[in-house]
């Protein structure tokens, strides 16, 4: 049990979400110093604290951030740590993860192709699944919308199937488009942290954005005769076999 990982910022972040969802479907909870940070905390109290009064846990990841990220075993420990109120002497803070919790995953049944997401919803909704989204494809300067639905389910492992009406749905996992900058456009960041130039995503000139430039296409990830959006664009292909991996 345990571990001494460091976890970066972002990846302890307690749930905003002002509704509670059920607390035994929750595996992964924060825990925040009300004063302080658990930098300076010894690990052989958080340890003793948690064994005592949660049972053994999985694991137990002290963050950059200075918050613990829990991974519980069981329903009854999940039950235990979010009523946790002090670790020694220090008061804490205890609330669900705001994303380990949840899993994507992907249906593809064209029999639902012209059913509405609310419709669909109505079927899923006590399996576990908290929002539907029909994936469109852009053809012709339109959006169209096609036969996959990103299912987001409120438990931290993906289900094998769902039922929709009487058709058995296989369920597999969902998996991102790679983060692409819309400023430089290089891959893994967004324009919000971009530090680089304004660069064309059809021509990689600087200075200018694509929406309005008629150039020949450039890529600027990997210099093809691509634009730099192009699901063609090997770079592209490879970001997205890494989105895959992980």
């Amino acid at each position: 049990m345990g571990s001494r990982n460091i976890v970066p910022d972002g990846e302890a972040s307690p749930s905003t979400s002002p509704i509670m969802e059920n607390i035994a479907d929750d595996r992964f909870f924060v825990l925040s110093l009300k004063e302080g940070s658990f930098m300076s905390v010894s690990p052989i109290i958080i340890h003793k604290t948690i064994l005592a009064m949660v049972g053994d846990v999985k694991a137990i990841k002290k963050c950059k951030n200075g918050k613990l990220l829990v991974e519980t075993a069981n329903a009854k420990q999940a039950a235990l740590i979010i009523n946790l109120e002090k670790i020694g002497e220090k008061e804490i803070t205890v609330a669900p993860h705001y994303s380990l919790n949840t899993t994507k995953g992907v249906i593809s049944e064209s029999e639902f192709q012209n059913d509405t997401e609310a419709d669909i919803m109505e079927y899923l909704k006590y399996q576990n699944v908290s929002a539907v989204k029909r994936i469109s494809i852009r053809k012709d300067g339109q959006y169209v919308p096609t036969k996959h639905l990103i299912l987001t389910f409120n438990v931290p492992n993906l289900p094998k199937s769902v039922f929709i009406a009487y058709i058995n749905c296989p369920v597999r996992p969902y998996v991102p488009d790679p983060l692409r900058c819309y400023k430089c456009p290089k891959f893994g960041h967004s324009v919000q942290s971009c530090r680089g130039n304004q660069t064309c995503a059809r021509c990689a000139e600087i200075g200018h954005a694509s929406n309005t430039c008629e150039a020949a296409p450039l890529c600027a990830n990997c210099k093809g005769d691509n634009p730099s959006y192009a699901r063609s664009c090997p770079r592209w292909k490879d970001e997205k076999e890494i989105q895959t991996v992980r």
